[in-house]
């Protein structure tokens, strides 16, 4: 892959990485030449994945400001300046209908996907800012822009992650070359999918013109160009990968 947004010599930190899209996504960037650090709640899952990519292991929550910070830190103590986090961790939380949850399922969501999305963001900025270079990049998710019925607190939070992308990339444009872009996934082919109902997973692919789920090498590919030297040219962007079900 070398030659093709090659990430030789970077070092990059991919939240949720145990398995699934994040771990299709350390591989990715893996295999164009960067050094990886895998975060996951699950150490196990988290030790798998790094020890395919001779990366670093590290079991964390991502709520927790005081691990988060802990875990950039030994990042660049293991594998050197951080320049790439990708926050990919995140939860769906119940399927229900909206007036049916409790007030711990929807921040319990809010909590993961937005609250530990902003704690990594702060405690890599300011070291990007120092070194007038770095990659953000956020998943959210197409029922971040549309909302997606029986699902309002993965939505809401999703379409949180979207503005917060945009308010940073605006904060970071002319500090450097830094930028903060997402992706809005619809459905990929995941364990995920596994904690949905059937009714939710047939309402979301039902939605998608191309009459398919997408696979998370599909996703890879697009968070590698993102994190790329060549994207230095695009921040505050959200880009679908949604089968045609968005096209705004």
């Amino acid at each position: 892959m070398a030659g093709f947004f090659d990430l030789t010599g970077q070092v990059a930190l991919v939240t949720g990485a145990g398995q699934g899209i994040g771990a299709g996504i350390a591989r990715r960037l893996h295999a164009a030449g960067a050094r990886v650090a895998v975060f996951d709640r699950d150490g196990a899952r988290a030790e798998s994945v790094a020890t395919g990519l001779e990366g670093l292991a590290i079991a964390g929550d991502v709520c927790s400001e005081s691990q988060v910070t802990a875990a950039v830190r030994r990042t660049e103590e293991a594998l050197g300046p951080l320049s790439i986090l990708v926050n990919n961790a995140g939860i769906t939380g119940r399927t229900d209908l909206s007036w049916n949850l409790g007030i711990d399922v929807v921040r319990s969501v809010f909590e993961v996907n937005v609250i530990g999305t902003f704690l990594f963001c702060k405690a890599v900025v300011s070291r990007m800012i120092a070194r007038g270079q770095g990659r953000i990049v956020s998943v959210a998710s197409i029922a971040g822009k549309e909302g997606n019925p029986t699902l309002l607190p993965y939505s809401a939070s999703k379409a949180a992650v979207i503005a917060l992308t945009k308010s940073l990339a605006k904060e970071l444009a002319g500090r450097g070359d830094i930028t903060v872009n997402a992706i809005s996934p619809a459905v990929i082919r995941t364990q995920m999918l596994e904690g949905l109902t059937p009714s939710t997973v047939e309402y979301m692919i039902a939605k998608i013109p191309i009459g398919r789920t997408g696979t998370i090498d599909e996703v890879a590919a697009l968070v590698h160009y993102q994190a790329s030297p060549e994207a230095g040219f695009t921040t505050g962007q959200c880009y679908d990968i949604s089968g045609g079900r968005a096209m705004y």
